[in-house]
């Protein structure tokens, strides 16, 4: 089995919801971390799912702030993250560990 650490999606979210990541044939992914970052002068929401279940809905996040969200969230198979922001300044930084 291979286990590889690596960043799963870092990008500007969009304003409707898209697929950040997909869990490739044949492998487990182990989320671990996500970063959100609001790079506008004003506050802005953001959503997150895990397996289209919500972890984060129409969460508040400060002008040029950051959240850190710590987890370890298993996701089989082409499973996957999907995200949204009422702007494009908010980004997605999410990291895992893939088991193969």
């Amino acid at each position: 089995m291979a286990t590889v650490s690596k960043a799963l999606f870092r990008g500007a979210a969009s304003t409707s919801s898209t697929t950040l990541y997909t869990v490739p044939a044949s492998t487990t992914t182990v989320v671990t971390n996500i970063l959100v970052a609001n790079t506008s002068a004003s506050s802005a929401t953001y959503d997150l799912l895990l397996d289209d279940v919500s972890i984060a809905n129409d969460v508040v996040i400060g002008a040029n702030d950051t959240v850190s969200i710590d987890l370890k969230q298993t996701l089989a198979t082409t499973k996957t993250i999907k995200g949204l922001a009422s702007v494009t300044t908010v980004n997605f930084h999410i990291s895992g560990v893939e088991v193969a």
